[in-house]
């Protein structure tokens, strides 16, 4: 129980808490049940509030540290913006959390991975048939079975190049963990991923759109 564990680590000390449970999905907008966002937002986001409350009063006693799982998603979404929408709101809570802990001497990081899937089995590839027998009728009618097909080719292409270093991930956390001076944020991508965020975070949402578009055409 949280009581026992809390009762456990006053006397031991608590120093450090990684909040990394995340679970991920593909599909467009419509094509998620309002039980389906209820879930994602549950467990990427109010689990990691949930945790985060609950070790807040030791991790403010011990000047400890505390390291949130985002993604690179956070600032755009390529077919998940299910998953995208939660690590939004995930960095949007650190940020809060960041400036209040300062004043008790506890640190709040951020790791932003890019494509890890092939090492994290996050995301399993895609099939067309599920997403299409699994749609609403007015969905059917909006869109067609071919269009569902080159959308889940696209992001199991994207899986497929996910990168298999999973331990460059786990080596940001370490350092937010036990550097003298962590970062507020550790971006972990690739150089493309990265100009991507790039664009993303400083030029003009029609730039933004006109971009993303592209990819999603190619």
């Amino acid at each position: 129980s949280k009581s026992c564990l809390l009762r456990h680590f006053s006397s031991l000390g608590f120093w450090g808490l990684v909040n990394n449970a995340g679970i991920s999905t593909f599909g467009e907008t419509g094509w998620l049940s309002m039980e389906k966002y209820e879930k994602f937002a549950d467990v990427n986001l109010l689990g990691s509030i949930r945790t985060t409350l609950a070790f807040l009063p030791l991790l403010r006693k011990y000047k400890g540290r505390i390291v949130f799982m985002s993604s690179i998603i956070a600032y755009f979404a390529l077919g998940n913006g299910i998953y995208s929408m939660t690590k939004a709101a995930i960095e949007k809570f650190c940020d809060a959390l960041r400036l209040e802990m300062k004043k008790f001497g506890v640190q709040v990081c951020i790791i932003q991975p890019g494509n890890y899937a092939r090492s994290t089995k996050i995301q399993p590839p895609v099939s067309a048939e599920e997403i299409w027998d699994e749609l609403s009728e007015d969905e059917k009618a909006a869109y067609n079975k071919e269009y569902v097909q080159e959308r889940a080719n696209f992001f199991n292409n994207i899986l497929s190049k996910g990168s298999t270093n999973g331990n460059e991930v786990v080596d940001a956390m370490v350092d937010a963990l036990m550097s003298p001076a962590p970062k507020a944020r550790y971006m972990v991508a690739k150089l493309k991923e990265k100009a991507l965020v790039f664009v993303c975070a400083l030029f003009p949402t029609v730039v933004m759109d006109s971009v993303l578009s592209y990819a999603l055409s190619k």
